[in-house]
């Protein structure tokens, strides 16, 4: 099954609020999903490489197309009270995300599903479990939930977090900052620590409807207050994929306000195709930004900032 054959249908999703995630199972009776976007094909798992020295949870590597890649066990790393049944390696998911291209082993892939955003939840803490891999939940007709994983979080305990260099820092007064929104736990660290070398104060948020309240709040106060917002909110950072609100949208609710102009909208995602680049495009962001690069990150932050 490869699942780029529809890039064209599926770029059409930006600014809808919807989302389509892949189904599938680790041999227990849970659901699991990942965004399509972040899946370059569906497989029966072949043979497999084991070499030395793996990191955990790497089963060892394969040649795909010329190139030699990872392969993960998602089961090593989402715990459940079930045990698997059958072979919960069967099935592999070659992905492509944050810069990398890694097979995910999975018991069997179900179907493709279309939900809209705002029907995404992320999970509450104590359903967050699983060193905090489960990034939404949403709920199927039939009303199964379904688990969206956190598969950057994954692949950054596999291969490590990349090291933040000294950067040179951003001149701002006092009361200035960045504004950004990222459901991702490893991203929000990734980002603060960015933030924290190059000198900048941040407000956050976890997700897109968050983060839309969050600012309407900050523009009316603002307003309240007799000044532009543009003042003291010098820049908005936003992640592509999230639960109940997802950037594109978030985007353009912030572009079709008058509220926030003159501050710019840069789209920090892990996905990084040219099709993305172009949905960001679309709903007017002003830079695009693939994770996770510290180095780009700052440089694309810092002109903007002082602009």
């Amino acid at each position: 099954m490869n699942l780029l054959d529809d890039v064209d249908a599926r770029t059409k999703l930006a600014g809808s609020n919807k989302m389509e995630i892949l189904l599938f199972s680790l041999g227990t009776r849970e659901t699991f999903g990942i965004n399509v976007f972040k899946v370059r094909e569906v497989s029966q798992t072949p043979k497999i490489t084991k070499t030395p020295n793996m990191p955990f949870g790497v089963e060892g590597v394969i040649s795909l197309r010329g190139n030699i890649i990872p392969v993960i066990s998602l089961s090593k790393f989402v715990a459940t009270q079930e045990r698997p049944e059958g072979d919960a390696n069967a099935t592999m998911i070659v992905t492509e995300f944050s810069k990398h291209t890694q097979a995910f082993l999975v018991h069997e892939v179900d179907r493709i599903i279309r939900v809209d955003w705002d029907k995404v939840r992320a999970p509450e803490n104590m359903l967050a479990g699983n060193q905090a891999l489960i990034t939404a939940i949403t709920e199927l007709p039939d009303g199964k939930l379904v688990s969206v994983l956190d598969v950057e979080q994954i692949l950054a305990s596999v291969i490590g977090e990349p090291p933040i260099p000294e950067l040179q820092q951003v001149g701002l007064d006092h009361d200035q900052f960045l504004f950004f929104v990222d459901d991702s736990v490893v991203a929000r660290r990734e980002i603060v620590g960015v933030l924290d070398k190059i000198n900048v104060k941040y407000h956050q948020a976890n997700n897109g409807k968050e983060a839309w309240d969050k600012l309407s709040a900050l523009a009316g106060r603002a307003g309240h207050d007799g000044e532009p917002l543009s003042q003291k909110l010098r820049l908005i950072l936003v992640d592509a994929e999230m639960p109940e609100m997802d950037g594109y949208v978030l985007t353009k609710h912030i572009k079709s306000d008058r509220r926030f102009d003159g501050i710019p909208v840069v789209m920090h995602s892990s996905l990084s195709s040219n099709a993305n680049r172009a949905m960001g495009a679309s709903v007017g962001v002003d830079a695009y930004v693939a994770k996770f690069d510290p180095i780009v990150l700052a440089d694309t932050l810092a002109p903007l900032l002082t602009a």
